[in-house]
């Protein structure tokens, strides 16, 4: 800001008897307000308000969540955990087929949708870890918390209580170890996996991280994901140690699976 000009005020000082005493002639500088140019970029930047549009409806939200477990499910199925009616869930999955948010399969006269990647539900889970705690209004409501909380499925890999456990003794025992931000697999991780029925050579292979850590959205600690994390889980549910609850990302552990995490990993259940 500068000074550009200035202003001459005349002031008329009187005296005790209401006759004028002198005149007295102050100069006040004007200051000119600088002038801001604000340049429109909404076009250097990528959208990312289009997505966050698409996430923040609150239907599109319960579909997104109730997809977070890695399986597809019908329409029909979708429109139900979102309690809406089918043609208001159909528009809904439109949307987030056309903004690359889900996949969908066709078998036949059913349309399955699905998570259109790993990273979509890596973006879920990271928006989670930032989102306010739930609000339990119901004795059945704070149960599957319970549940949730203590082993799920994040996306295609295990959570949870549990997950964030496994994840920690593997580190302690030896089986994997952290290095520039991810996880790496030892010589001797590699013959405890094998052991377990899993191939790491060939897990590395793949296109996605072998280990890397993943926030936890419960426990604001970290648990197994990349494509180990995804065969390890996989193994869980082969090895029927692990099962799916009917209504939530929930899973839960058998007795057999019990047994084998007490001997694999020292996890006392």
């Amino acid at each position: 800001m500068g000074l550009e000009s200035h202003s001459v005020l005349s002031l008329s000082l009187y005296g005790r008897m209401g006759r004028i005493a002198r005149q007295k002639t102050f100069h006040f500088p004007i200051v000119k307000q600088a002038s801001f140019v604000y340049y429109r970029s909404m076009s250097t930047y990528p959208n990312f308000a289009y997505i966050a549009g698409l996430i923040g409806d609150p239907t599109r939200a319960a579909i997104l969540n109730s997809l977070l477990d890695g399986r597809a499910l019908p329409a029909s199925e979708l429109a139900y955990m979102a309690r809406v009616s089918p043609q208001t869930a159909s528009a809904h999955l439109a949307k987030l087929v056309e903004g690359g948010l889900l996949g969908v399969e066709t078998q036949g006269r059913h349309r399955y949708y699905r998570l259109a990647s790993a990273q979509v539900a890596h973006v879920l889970e990271m928006l989670s870890t930032m989102s306010p705690p739930v609000q339990v209004r119901s004795l059945r409501q704070s149960d599957q918390l319970k549940e949730v909380r203590h082993a799920r499925t994040c996306y295609d890999h295990l959570a949870g209580q549990l997950g964030v456990e496994v994840t920690k003794r593997l580190l302690e025992r030896n089986i994997l170890k952290e290095a520039d931000g991810e996880y790496q697999v030892t010589a001797e991780g590699e013959a405890w996996f094998q052991r377990f029925g899993i191939d790491v050579e060939a897990a590395r292979q793949k296109r996605r991280a072998l280990a890397r850590p993943c926030l936890d959205w419960s426990e604001r600690r970290y648990h197994l994901a990349g494509t180990l994390g995804t065969v390890f889980t996989k193994r869980l549910f082969e090895l029927d140690l692990i099962t799916r609850a009917s209504a939530t990302r929930a899973v839960h552990v058998t007795e057999k699976g019990k047994e084998a995490f007490r001997e694999y990993l020292g996890i006392e259940l």
